[in-house]
């Protein structure tokens, strides 16, 4: 009894210290994947310029470069993101009553450049946008380093 008591503490032992040890015999080498291209994505914005608030031609034109430029960023984080619709159909004896449709788009975009903001004839002002990718995933990298294993060494 004693014999098989010391010979069963013996082989948890042995199982007990094969399985940590293997944890701590290796070093892991990592490397940065990076994409094969990288697009460059672009994004137009309009505003009206008399629908704007403001006392003054000038404060509406500037309100108007303000919401155009906006609009610019929705339609490129629609491109980024994608657009969340939530819709909603109520029938009554087979007839449509009341319908509604709801759309909102959220995130956040890094690294845009204005290309061009202009007035476009007499009430409305326009403004382009360029988001490159190349730009975005080198911002991405100083924040989130992605890794892949590039090496193993076992001691």
């Amino acid at each position: 009894m004693k014999k098989s008591l010391i010979s069963c503490a013996a082989v948890a032992l042995s199982f007990s210290l094969t399985g940590c040890t293997s944890m701590f015999n290796k070093h892991v080498e990592w490397e940065v994947i990076e994409p094969e291209n990288y697009p460059v994505l672009t994004a137009v914005g309009y505003a009206p310029v008399t629908s704007q608030q403001g006392q003054t031609d000038a404060q509406r034109t500037m309100m108007a470069m303000r919401a155009s430029k906006l609009d610019a960023y929705r339609e490129l984080t629609e491109q980024v993101y994608g657009q969340q619709i939530d819709g909603e159909q109520t029938l009554a004896n087979m007839v449509v009553t009341n319908s509604q449709l709801k759309s909102s788009v959220e995130g956040v975009i890094r690294g845009a450049k204005v290309v061009k903001a202009y007035p476009v004839g007499e009430d409305t002002y326009v403004t382009e946008l360029a988001l490159d990718m190349q730009r975005v995933y080198d911002l991405y990298l100083s924040t989130a380093k992605p890794q892949r294993i590039k090496n193993v060494t076992y001691y």
